[in-house]
């Protein structure tokens, strides 16, 4: 047996490991989630909001990135539905307002069609600029942005009232992939007006990056699909039952004797399985290569 997995044609490996991902999608298996002091500490800060306090959602990620934030994206602005909070939506990134229309017709159009654009939330789309927007921003959002994505003069949008400067917000919530993201949110705007809260999500790499920022500067932080997992589970423990699962003709979808839950909402823990299962099967893989070094350096020295 020793010898056969010493020997193993490395093409086997690399099956296993196909079946590891292929099998959880096909079967789109959820393990459950225990969430994180982080995740729940992020949770907090928006579920501490009270009716109507303004929010701004930066999405700077584009659709290389949808896998790991889509997810999060998708609860954050679930939660901030729940709450009813007003939500203001932009991007740094080019891409960014494609993002942000994905998930306003995901959530917002879908599930909560009672919003009122322009009253509910609105979308100012992208700016170039990278920090340049942030520090401009920061202090007077006339300097830069005089319309929303469609054209509108801010003017002209009831909910702009009243908000000069991303100072007026109650929360700031970014999604990032890298630069420009979290850490230019970080450095640009929450550093110089500590009362400002910012929470984010992001990226698996960049998570090491922005861990020297918590908690002072970042209260609030979720790290890649398994931070949008475990936020999706928060939301979903308070909020899950609000927004059952619908058939063509409207009717509610029952599941287990319970409205079953949309499965836009369940995206992060569906995610979440392949990865599971391929990093047990990588940790399992070590842990044999090295018990096999192990055995075999204790013969040579005999």
């Amino acid at each position: 047996m020793l010898n056969l997995l010493r020997t193993i044609d490395r093409r086997w490996i690399f099956l296993a490991m196909f079946l590891a991902v292929a099998i959880p999608i096909l079967l789109e298996a959820r393990f459950p989630e225990i969430p994180t002091g982080l995740a729940q500490s992020t949770f907090d800060e928006v579920d501490t909001l009270n009716e109507g306090d303004p929010v701004l959602l930066a999405f700077d990620y584009d659709p290389a990135s949808e896998g790991e934030l889509g997810p999060m994206a998708t609860a954050f602005v679930r939660h901030c539905c729940e709450k009813k909070l007003r939500m203001y939506f932009l991007a740094l990134w080019p891409v960014g307002p494609q993002m942000i229309r994905q998930t306003i017709d995901g959530v917002i159009k879908r599930d909560f069609g009672h919003l009122e654009y322009g009253r509910d939330y609105v979308n100012l789309g992208f700016k170039a600029g990278n920090e340049g927007v942030i520090k401009v921003i920061i202090s007077d959002f006339s300097e830069l942005y005089t319309t929303d994505i469609n054209g509108t003069p801010l003017s002209a949008i009831p909910m702009m009232e009243g908000m000069d400067s991303v100072q007026n917000f109650k929360l700031v919530i970014n999604v990032s992939a890298g630069y420009p993201g979290t850490k230019e949110w970080v450095l640009y705007a929450k550093t110089p007006n500590p009362e400002l809260t910012l929470i984010a999500g992001c990226t698996g790499v960049q998570a090491p990056l922005l861990y020297p920022y918590i908690p002072q500067q970042l209260p609030g932080l979720l790290g890649a699909i398994k931070g949008a997992a475990e936020y999706e589970k928060l939301v979903l423990e308070k909020y899950g039952a609000n927004v059952p699962d619908l058939d063509r003709d409207g009717n509610v979808i029952m599941e287990d004797g319970k409205p079953r839950i949309p499965a836009r909402y369940l995206e992060g823990r569906r995610r979440m399985g392949p990865q599971l299962v391929a990093h047990l099967l990588m940790i399992a893989l070590i842990i044999v290569g090295n018990v096999i070094y192990l055995i075999d350096r204790k013969r040579g020295s005999r």
